[in-house]
């Protein structure tokens, strides 16, 4: 009997063990193929950041082959735009990680593969020891000329292609040498105004009006309001209990139509459509434009935030028409949104890497554009357009006019519970041989149309020039 009791401990014991070894290498799968690439370019993994240091790092090169991170002969990595391009390059040392390109390519820089990299330790035989060169879409040419609009203010300028989702300038402030970072780690990481934060991708912030082009798209589609209908603007909406929404100045639009009501950006009809709307088809309505989804890869982003809409009370349902309460946006979803009017309904996924080229010059990877969503028909897509339009050509926006180029936007003056308000301007451009959309915040600054409006005009300039 005892006997026999230990032979079925042993049993028990070896199945056991055996379910403990299987459940071990299911999870070594589990992160060799389904983790491996979210680990590869975790800006906390510094194994690979270890293993690039043995590799003359490839160059980060713009879209016309000007240098935006190389590597000198000594193994020092330079960065010819330092703090105007740290939005895009990022940074790499062996302590503290890597960001931007140089986290989300870094394999690539390194003369390593997707596939490549799953080949574990044997990769370290393989590895070449010269980098590959990650061409991007950016223009240094416009991103230069974005960080200089933005000047010493806090803030985030992006440009995308509207028509491929190629990102042609992306510009966080306040910005980083990329070549001093491990050198100024404790500063940088401690300062208040967050220069590690990049604005574009991880800035959270109330639209204001930016968001009004959203609305009046919304309102059309569910059919609770027409282009024909007159709004009555008397200055204030009563939301009852005593609160009012107020448009801006004080000023009193009176009978106006939708168009004429996004022009002037008037505060009182975005909030009563918000109303008429109510939770449920806000709700649907962000959702549409992709409001409650991330981006990942190069441009992996924050999601906005959304708020509840089935506990929206009729104040904060006003307020989000006019895009306030507890919404908050990120630039880059602002510029898709953008995008979405100017490219007939479409919203292109936004990428920065254009393709990986060996030291021989053969091209490794090649990116093909992709659509993201499908928002709105192509008429009523032109038609919000052409609201924009009206509000560059007449409206708050008329600080972003470019003389024979067409130009749509909306201005957004943003109220901030933490300080003073920020000035929004988003909208597109159709240039010469490209359509463009863009989405500018200056942090703290006041009326988007003045703050917001004049550095998308100089944006604008600086394509022309190229």
């Amino acid at each position: 009997m005892r006997r026999r009791n230990i032979h079925t401990w042993i049993l028990q014991t070896t199945v056991f063990l055996l379910g403990i070894f299987a459940c071990l290498m299911l999870y070594i799968v589990y992160i060799q193929v389904v983790e491996a690439n979210a680990l590869a370019v975790n800006p906390l993994n510094h194994r690979g950041t270890a293993a690039a240091a043995e590799v003359h790092r490839g160059a980060i090169l713009d879209a016309q082959g000007r240098s935006l991170a190389v590597t000198s002969p000594n193994g020092e990595r330079k960065y010819p735009y330092a703090a105007a391009a740290a939005a895009v390059t990022g940074y790499i040392g062996e302590k503290i990680g890597a960001t931007g390109i140089e986290g989300a390519a870094s394999r690539e820089l390194s003369g390593d593969s997707e596939e490549f990299s799953r080949l574990g330790p044997i990769a370290q035989l393989l590895r070449s020891s010269q980098g590959n060169d990650v061409r991007l879409t950016i223009n240094a040419k416009v991103q230069k000329a974005a960080y200089e609009a933005l000047g010493n203010r806090r803030g985030a300028v992006v440009v995308l292609d509207a028509g491929t989702g190629a990102v042609l300038a992306m510009v966080s402030r306040p910005s980083f040498d990329p070549a001093d970072v491990e050198a100024q780690w404790e500063d940088l990481r401690q300062r208040a105004d967050s220069p590690l934060l990049n604005r574009v991708l991880y800035g959270l912030y109330p639209p204001g009006s930016t968001i009004k082009p959203l609305i009046a798209d919304a309102a059309l589609t569910e059919g609770i309001t027409t282009q024909q209908e007159i709004f009555n603007c008397t200055g204030k909406l009563d939301l009852g209990n005593g609160y009012t929404i107020a448009d801006s100045h004080g000023e009193v639009h009176g009978r106006i139509n939708l168009k004429q009501a996004l022009v002037e950006s008037c505060n009182v009809t975005f909030g009563t459509l918000a109303m008429r709307l109510g939770g449920s088809k806000l709700q649907k309505a962000f959702e549409r434009f992709g409001f409650a989804k991330s981006l990942d890869g190069e441009m992996a982003s924050a999601a906005p935030h959304l708020p509840d809409f089935s506990r929206l009370g009729k104040g904060d349902t006003a307020q989000i028409g006019i895009g306030q309460s507890k919404l908050l946006v990120t630039p880059i979803s602002m510029a898709m949104l953008a995008s979405s009017f100017a490219n007939h309904g479409v919203i292109m996924r936004p990428y920065m890497i254009d393709e990986v080229v060996t030291p021989s010059g053969t091209v490794l990877r090649k990116a093909q554009p992709s659509q993201w969503l499908k928002v709105d028909t192509p008429e009523q897509a032109s038609l919000i357009d052409g609201f924009m339009e009206q509000v560059v050509e007449h409206g708050t926006g008329t600080s972003a006019a470019v003389r024979n180029i067409r130009v749509a936007g909306k201005t957004g003056t943003a109220e901030n519970a933490a300080g003073a308000d920020h000035a929004w301007f988003i909208g597109s451009a159709a240039l010469p041989n490209r359509q463009i959309a863009f989405a500018i915040i200056v942090e703290n600054s006041g009326f988007g149309g003045t703050e917001a409006a004049p550095i998308a005009r100089k944006v604008i300039l600086s394509l022309l020039d190229i």
